[in-house]
């Protein structure tokens, strides 16, 4: 059985991202458009749909730990390096306020749940997305790759 981690992430997050716009409960705030993803970048997120990738990519880390993870953890995971002119450059945590309103659509709309003072965790809804997405994806990497069929 094809998981989650044995196909490119890239596509996989992309894939995700897609079939969470069909979600109602997914939708990026008003504020979404105007904020940076962390203080340390200079400008807002340019790209179409960011929201839901980086919503994919939450579900994604979530998946790979296996265990509860909290908002400050994935603060870390989004953070970034802080260049501060003539100064040594500083490592900056990515921002708290867009990683919890993720993760708290993706709570309403049941991919994840919350582990009482843990951190949240992927429901089975939630991890039954991301595998069958994945198998989506080796079945089309199979019709390239033949060698590939013994993922399946």
């Amino acid at each position: 059985m094809v998981n989650a981690l044995q196909v490119p992430a890239g596509e996989l997050l992309k894939r995700v991202a897609e079939k969470l716009k069909e979600h109602k409960e997914i939708r990026p705030p008003r504020w979404a458009f105007y904020a940076k993803t962390g203080c340390f970048k200079e400008y807002p997120p340019r790209e179409e749909g960011w929201w839901y990738v980086r919503a994919a990519s939450i579900m994604r880390k979530l998946y790979k730990s296996g265990e509860p993870v909290g908002v400050g953890a994935l603060r870390v995971v989004y953070g970034g390096r802080k260049r501060r002119g003539s100064a040594p450059p500083h490592f900056r945590e990515g921002s708290g306020s867009l990683v919890r309103e993720i993760l708290q659509q993706l709570e309403a709309a049941g991919l994840v749940v919350k582990v009482p003072g843990k951190g949240r965790t992927l429901s089975p809804k939630g991890r039954s997305l991301l595998d069958i997405t994945a198998k989506e994806i080796m079945e089309e990497m199979v019709k390239v790759r033949p060698e590939l069929a013994k993922y399946l």
